[in-house]
Order: structure tokens, then sequence, then C-alpha cells
């Protein structure tokens, strides 16, 4: 029985926080020790550009994103490791991919509806600002699961809609031109934790709260001295239900710390007690892996060395595959 294939794409245009770490990279990183599973783990540079026309800061995320990635101990001699930009067969297959979907399909796309909602609540044109790049991303992202033939990808409730679209374009090709491409499934786990953030909303580079995964200690603490509470004072027992404290506790914490912290914002623990121990929480957690991200941040050619091995090993899947695509469209050498 042949493996089933998982498929990860990270957008490289910012610092991994908390809500990353736990919410997508901590499951991931796991998912990769399994034996049953066939795992590739992309950074989705080419997706970066679609959100950010910042050339340094995209340059900068990827190689903090595989920093990171690698800090925590990513097994790349069982996963694929690789950059998007990497696989030039990649946008090739897009090209395919455009042929085959439907207009109607794309304007259905959730982000492509709140940019026109926005724009029209705004008094602007529909389309204002509006790029072919965020118009065709469910395209771009279909042809990153399609190339590898994904059978599972791990994505939140938010993301469902991508993968059904990848399903449908899948579909319609195979209509066409014969059974090439399994058609994917979103593993959605409602167990992973979608972190708050410092402002109580979930963790965002969007709303500019985040944390840091990798903040140097006395930022660390910092950064979660912020984080918004209540007026409760000390003795005054407190609901561990809606705090964003308690909630980054629990997503780091044992069962049994989960239970002695609920037991102490039942007693009343003063929030400064609470935040100073949840920082101890999650820097024993990364303190070793953070030393392993700065030396490889300081060791970006041993980044590269890695990124380009993952690429040889995915252009194994991709080179022989699309030149069996390109043959079924039609593009075929003349005899």
């Amino acid at each position: 029985m042949s493996k089933q294939r998982v498929l990860t794409g990270i957008t490289t245009t910012g610092t991994p926080h908390l809500g990353n770490y736990v919410g997508a990279i901590r499951p991931a990183i796991a998912a990769s020790e399994d034996p049953s599973l066939e795992s590739f783990y992309f950074l989705a540079d080419y997706h970066a550009l679609i959100k950010c026309q910042e050339a340094e800061r995209v340059e900068q995320s990827r190689k903090e994103i595989a920093a990171t990635w690698l800090a925590l101990g990513l097994n790349t001699d069982n996963a694929v490791f690789y950059r998007q930009s990497d696989i030039a067969q990649i946008p090739e297959l897009c090209w395919l991919l455009n042929c085959m979907a439907a207009k109607g399909l794309m304007n259905r796309a959730h982000a492509y509806k709140a940019a026109v909602a926005a724009n029209e609540e705004a008094g602007e044109d529909p389309d204002y600002g509006v790029t072919m790049g965020l118009y065709n991303y469910p395209v771009l992202m279909a042809a990153d699961i399609l190339m590898f033939n994904a059978n599972k990808v791990p994505v939140g409730r938010d993301q469902i809609q991508h993968i059904e679209m990848a399903r449908d374009i899948a579909a319609r090709f195979n209509h066409h031109y014969g059974e090439h491409f399994a058609l994917p499934e979103a593993m959605v786990d409602d167990k992973v934790s979608v972190l708050n953030g410092l402002d109580g909303r979930k963790m965002s580079k969007s709303y500019n709260n985040t944390i840091p995964l990798f903040l140097p200690e006395k930022q660390l603490k910092k950064h979660i001295n912020k984080i918004k509470t209540n007026l409760l004072e000390p003795g005054e027992p407190k609901d561990p239900e809606g705090s964003t404290v308690f909630q980054i506790w629990e997503a780091f914490a044992s069962d049994e710390q989960a239970a002695q912290m609920r037991d102490q914002f039942a007693e009343g623990i003063a929030w400064g007690e609470a935040k100073r121990q949840l920082f101890e929480l999650i820097n024993n957690q990364i303190g070793e892996a953070r030393e392993r991200y700065y030396e490889l941040m300081e060791r970006p050619a041993d980044i590269e060395e890695i990124l380009q091995l993952g690429a040889a090993r995915a252009r194994e899947h991709s080179e022989p595959f699309m030149e069996r695509l390109r043959s079924a469209v039609g593009l075929r050498p003349m005899a």
C-alpha cells in the first residue's frame, strides 16, 4: 500500500510567531515523523508576492521561516522541504490549470470576494487594487497541491474552500485529459489551537498583535507582559475561559500543568504572576530551538544547501510528472 502524501505551505511574508508554531509548525513536524506519511513542506514564496512587494522583507522572511522549521527539528531526511520558487514545474502547471479553471469559480474565492466587498464599502471600483495574483491565488495553490498529488492538506477551516477548488480543477483536467491527479482532501484538526494575540483577537501579522517565536528572553518577557487582561485584583478569582494568558498557557502546558493553572486562576493568581509563569513555560520549551535558530541565521549557506537538496528531491517528482502532463495536453515532441 502506497503512503499517503501530506503537503503544507508556509507563506514567506513575516516572522513566525507563537500562533504559527502551535497551529501549523508543531503538528506538521510531528507528522513528518509518521512512517505512514510522505510529507512535503514548502516555503510559499510565490504566494508571498501576492501580499508583499517589499523584496527585502520577502528575502528575510524566507530565511527566518526556513531557519525556524529546521531549528525546531524538521526531519529533512523524511520530509521533502523546498522553496516553491525552486520548482519551475509549479508555475508551468499553474498555466495548464488556469486553462481548466472556470472564472465563475474564481469569482467565488473568499479572498477576492472580501477585497471586492471592502472596495465597494469604501466607494471604490470593485476591482480597485486587485491583482491577477490575488485573483488567481487558488489556481497557484491548486498547482502546489496537484504537482505532488497530495492526498491530504492540513488547513484551517477558513482554507477549506481552496482545497475544494483544487479538487474541482483537478476533476475537470482529469475529465478532459485522463486520470492524472488525485483529488486532495482537507485535513482540519479542531484540536489544534488558534491562539489569541496581545489584544485578545486572533494572533495575526495583519493585526500587529503577535508574539514572535524566537524573541530574545527579555523581549519575550516584555511581549508576554503586554497581553491584555481585565482589571481583577490579586486574590480575586479569575475565569480561565476567555483569558488569553490561560489560552496560551494551555497550548504549551501538559494536562497536569493546565489543571494546576486553572486552580491558580480560581484562587485569584495575580496577572503579573500568571504572566511570569507563562514566560517561564514558553522560554523553557523553546530555549534550545532558539539557540539553534540564531546559529542557523548566521549560516545562511547551510540553510540554502538544505533547501537545494530538498528542491532536488521535489524535482524527482515534478519533472517526470510534468513531462506526462505536457504530453497529455498535446505539448509533445514532433516525431
